[in-house]
């Protein structure tokens, strides 16, 4: 099945998880986490800029619509709609920041098995 309109991430690293712990630790398996923890912080930057983004939008929407409603009788609405969205970004980006903060913690037993210098 392909993936063209984007992932599950939620079951993408719950996956991964488990591919982790059905498998024996070494070197290789180690350096693939690594490789997916890198993407999955990617992942979080591009949401926390959105989130920023979005979050300066609905100020601006909230100025509008409260300081200026004459200027745009529209205002409130899209306040509500960005209001709608950026409550779903909160809401992706505390999963995905305390998923990379859980993998880091993976990483660091997983360095620990294999006989790396762990904590």
């Amino acid at each position: 099945m392909r993936d063209q309109f984007g992932i599950n991430m939620k079951r993408y690293c719950r996956a991964h998880e488990q591919s982790m712990m059905s498998h024996a630790p070494s070197t290789a398996l180690y350096e693939l986490h690594l490789e997916k923890l890198r993407w999955l912080q990617h992942e979080r930057l591009i949401h926390l800029i959105v989130l920023v983004m979005t979050a300066l939008a609905e100020l601006f929407a909230l100025d509008m619509a409260v300081l200026h409603p004459e200027t745009n009788p529209l205002a409130a609405i899209v306040m509500l709609a960005l209001a709608v969205l950026l409550g779903f970004y909160f809401a992706h980006y505390f999963f995905l920041e305390n998923t990379v903060q859980h993998w880091y913690k993976l990483a660091d037993d997983l360095r620990a098995k294999i006989g790396g210098s762990g904590e």
